[in-house]
């Protein structure tokens, strides 16, 4: 799909007919001036650091199966992870614990997540961002949120038919995730279900589909790990749950 140069996500991600189109769309976006101009000076001054492999640079599509039964969801990506390698959760601290633990339980063929193309596949899981620009002090804006959300309601849409379980990895993806999974068809409880880790919600379909498993888990930063807030078992724990409401046979 080629992009336009009156580049709206509102307009151009429904148009999208698959995940694959969704994806090769994205990458192109161009709709938050702040998040492009940070993403482009980032790769800019610190190329010389990675002079070896090209600095992406652009927004980040989601990574893996476009029929999973799992979505794990962060919250943008990171200025030298996702916005260095071009896929999400790679070449960082939180990349090395988060696709480590999905090694562990039989949800991806190897433990490290190096660069784009270095043969990593995840089994029944895709991972994806609210936000796919990185943003400065990894803080993106409310406003730039709702604007990159039709990418990822999109991206929901298409895999309603297989995906039956979440995993927000934080409280801003928690809070994004919300409205997404309300407007990709399922209904939301009142009161909002609040966030925390292992925060475990059930979302039935509006059209009386198959219901979604939302769960919460702390993000799987340095800050959090670091500090002991969050361990690998607890991921472990957190994944292993979520996989199997999903329906993930587990290794």
């Amino acid at each position: 799909m080629e992009p336009p140069s009156d580049f709206s996500p509102a307009v151009l991600a429904p148009q999208t007919r698959s995940i694959t189109e969704l994806d090769e769309l994205v990458v192109h976006c161009r709709a938050c001036p702040r998040l492009v101009a940070w993403r482009e000076e980032t790769a800019l001054v610190k190329r010389r650091a990675f002079q070896d492999q090209e600095y992406w640079a652009r927004p980040i599509p989601g990574f893996g199966p476009h029929d999973a039964r799992l979505v794990l969801v962060g919250l943008a990506p990171a200025a030298h992870g996702g916005n260095r390698t071009g896929r999400i959760f790679t070449g960082d601290p939180s990349g090395d614990l988060l696709y480590a633990s999905l090694h562990r339980l039989g949800l991806a063929n190897r433990p490290e997540s190096t660069w784009r193309g270095d043969g990593l596949r995840l089994h029944g899981v895709r991972i994806t961002d609210p936000v796919r620009c990185a943003p400065p002090e990894n803080k993106p804006t409310n406003a730039e949120r709702d604007t990159c959300r039709p990418w990822i309601v999109r991206e929901f849409e298409e895999l309603r038919p297989t995906v039956r379980a979440v995993v927000a990895l934080g409280g801003f993806a928690w809070q994004a995730l919300l409205p997404v999974l309300a407007a990709a068809g399922w209904q939301v409880p009142r009161p909002k279900p609040v966030f925390g880790h292992g925060a475990h919600a059930v979302l039935p379909a509006t059209d009386g589909g198959p219901e979604m498993h939302l769960f919460g888990c702390f993000h799987v930063s340095p800050r959090n790990t670091y500090t002991g807030r969050l361990t690998p078992a607890m991921v472990d724990d957190l994944l292993r749950e979520a996989a199997t409401a999903a329906g993930l046979g587990l290794t």
